[in-house]
């Protein structure tokens, strides 16, 4: 796990420390180790920041050589299957190694079989950028499901990328420039989605992709992506069209033990995350079985019960042997964590589980230096309670006339949040509900408005958007949101992707639909961002042995009663995890690893929120409404309604912003 950073420009002095200064922004990344090459005749410049997982010896130094000298690369990840990957080269007598590093492998698959050739045989997790030196062309690449970042993207005359937005910002031409709709699309989503990063002229490179751009090139156009994988390829596989429950769980089983086997490879320490749920919970599960010594987990427990996984966690390590680490918060003690959070994500996100994770990475790296982790499951297996609740509310609504949807909408909302729930409220035992207890108090409101925004919708993809909308119209919110288009406040990189899959290969359910949106989108832009960025600021490398490539074919060419049945979720997950762990120590509510924004506003959080959103300073900014944001401040703090996740969008871009632009 690492860093890198470069650039193309011609004609530049002093490109050894300004490379040097741009790569000392992302140190967090690779504290072990920094280097940087350049070929002036080219006007390309390559920094990396190393931390050592495998080969510590100076034999993986990098920006590394190929042996032929043709390659030149700057490599953050990890190639799980490279033993495999150099028996292979060995056979065919190619090479002679100077160490054991997987970069090294790497670039002797580019010497024999070509970039595009050796990312089909790689397994791992990465971002390269790496500079053909005979064709004079640079090749970024990304891996498969987007584990690690990559940014690039010109600034005037200089072609700019790198692991983080915050290692481009030292250079002179960097213009950081806001990028309004990408700001619209974050206030909608809590995250700026891919290929848009929130700067103009800077992208995200989207996961399974490579783009390629001559060094003599004419600069100012970018350079256009090519898809070198896709999980779609894979839906309706008609290998496992009448697979049985135990074929499928030998399936799994075989995949996920030869994923974590190649994961667990390391010359330093390797633990897990474990919260006591599904999906690390298998992980730990089988990572032990595979071990002879006692893995190290880890946990974060909370003094608020509606945070708290702490003790499912305990009970999980302790049933199966795993030496086991976990820290107590007060809610205090994560509150002050906040604050550092816009130094860690250089991008706007709103996940509140970056707090969390955040924290549990904190604990972890005291101990090891790699952490597996169980990420991937919810989006592979129909893990979200919106997979369910969305194929019910499209199953119930897509046949009724659009006027009475319509009606309905309006009826639903005429009535205020904090009136549902008194009505409600009147109907439930109080044994359900406890005294003082806003969330439990606002949810029956919040649900019913939520569902208004989305009975109205004319298709799945419209549905989708609601079901993971904070706000029906960001671009209201956005003073200068564009005028000129349509206003893209989603991708369009997954929608079209989805669109081309379902013209190929319907996709009959709206479950389908949506875990296929997560997957290309969600998943690496949320999800896997706000892993990447919590764990690396404290030079910890994670790795998510759900999402080996193989594993994720397997799942999305199953049929979906192997993921949803009879109201269960991660059917076959849990299925395979019943012969590691006795079900009834599973079997609870989803909990998620999130903390109670809703209260947290309306108390501890409430000057500080009211601070960075007052007014009179975001109409001096002139971003975004400030009426609009006031009346909805005060409708959350009377309880009227619960604006928890759309305030919380806003307060964390304000932090953002005084920070960043």
């Amino acid at each position: 796990m690492c860093g890198f950073v470069g650039f193309i420009e011609r004609n530049r002095t002093h490109t050894i420390e300004l490379a040097t200064a741009m790569a000392g922004q992302i140190r967090h990344r690779g504290p072990n180790d920094s280097g940087v090459w350049e070929d002036a005749s080219l006007g390309v410049v390559l920094a990396h920041r190393r931390l050592s997982i495998l080969d510590l010896s100076p034999a993986g130094h990098q920006p590394m050589h190929s042996a032929s000298g043709r390659f030149v690369v700057a490599f953050n990840g990890e190639i799980y299957n490279h033993p495999e990957l150099r028996a292979e080269l060995e056979k065919i007598g190619a090479v002679h190694w100077r160490g054991h590093s997987d970069t090294e492998t790497l670039l002797a698959g580019f010497d024999v079989w070509g970039i595009e050739a050796t990312l089909t045989r790689a397994v791992g997790m990465f971002a390269f950028a790496v500079v053909d030196r005979q064709n004079q062309t640079l090749t970024l690449a990304r891996d498969r499901l987007g584990e690690k970042p990559l940014y690039y993207g010109w600034q005037g005359d200089a072609f700019l990328f790198g692991s983080e937005l915050k290692a481009l910002k030292p250079h002179p031409k960097w213009r950081g420039e806001l990028d309004t709709e990408a700001l619209t699309s974050y206030m909608r989503l809590s995250y700026v989605p891919s290929p848009m990063s929130i700067f103009t002229g800077i992208q995200k490179l989207p996961a399974a992709c490579t783009t390629s751009i001559k060094l003599n090139g004419q600069p100012g156009q970018l350079p256009g992506v090519k898809p070198y994988w896709s999980a779609l390829v894979y839906r309706n596989n008609p290998e496992f069209k009448d697979i049985s429950s135990a074929a499928a769980e030998r399936e799994l089983k075989v995949r996920l033990e030869r994923s974590i086997a190649g994961q667990l490879q390391a010359d330093v320490p390797v633990g897990a995350f474990l919260s006591g749920g599904v999906d690390s919970s298998l992980v730990v599960a089988m990572m032990q079985a595979q071990s002879t010594s006692k893995i190290k987990t880890f946990s974060i427990g909370f003094d608020d019960p509606r945070l708290d996984e702490a003790p499912f966690a305990r009970a999980i390590a302790k049933y199966l042997g795993t030496d086991h680490t976990e820290l107590y918060l007060s809610a205090d003690e994560v509150i002050d964590t906040i604050p550092a959070m816009v130094d860690i994500y250089d991008e706007p996100l709103a996940d509140s589980s970056q707090i969390p994770t955040y924290l549990v990475s904190k604990l972890a790296v005291k101990d090891v230096t790699v952490s597996l982790s169980g990420d991937g499951g919810d989006e592979l297996s129909g893990g979200y309670n919106r997979y369910r609740w969305g194929e019910s509310i499209w199953n119930k609504i897509k046949y009724l006339p659009a006027p009475l949807r319509a009606g309905l909408a309006k009826t639903l909302t005429c009535i205020p949040a904090k009136h549902w729930d008194n009505a409600i409220g009147l109907f439930k035992s109080s044994a359900n509900s406890t005294a003082g207890d806003t969330t439990r108090n606002l949810a029956y409101g919040d649900k019913l408005h939520k569902l208004a925004m989305m009975i109205d919708v004319k298709d799945r993809d419209g549905l989708y958007e609601k079901l993971i909308s904070q706000q029906r119209e960001s671009a209201s919110l956005v003073c200068q949101a564009p005028t000129t288009r349509s206003g893209p406040q989603f991708s369009s990189w997954d929608q079209s992707l989805v669109k081309a899959s379902h013209q190929h290969s319907p996709i009959h359910t709206f479950a389908e639909h949506a875990m296929l949106r997560d997957l290309l989108g969600y998943m690496s832009d949320d999800i896997l961002a706000k892993l990447d960025r919590a764990a690396m600021a404290v030079s910890l490398e994670t790795r998510a042995p759900l999402l080996d490539h193989r594993v994720v074919e397997f799942a999305v060419g199953l049929p979906l009663h192997h993921k949803l049945h009879q109201g269960q979720t991660k059917q076959l997950l849990r299925q395979l995890l019943y012969s590691y762990v006795p079900k009834e120590m599973i079997e609870r509510p989803k909990q998620g690893f999130s903390v109670p924004l809703d209260a947290w506003i309306r108390g501890k959080l409430k000057d500080w929120v009211y601070d960075h959103i007052n007014p009179s300073q975001l109409k001096a900014d002139g971003l975004l409404d400030a009426e609009l944001i006031e009346r909805r401040w005060k409708q959350h703090q009377s309880g009227e309604h619960n604006w928890q996740h759309w305030l919380w969008n806003v307060v964390m871009f304000q932090v953002w912003k005084e920070k960043w632009l």
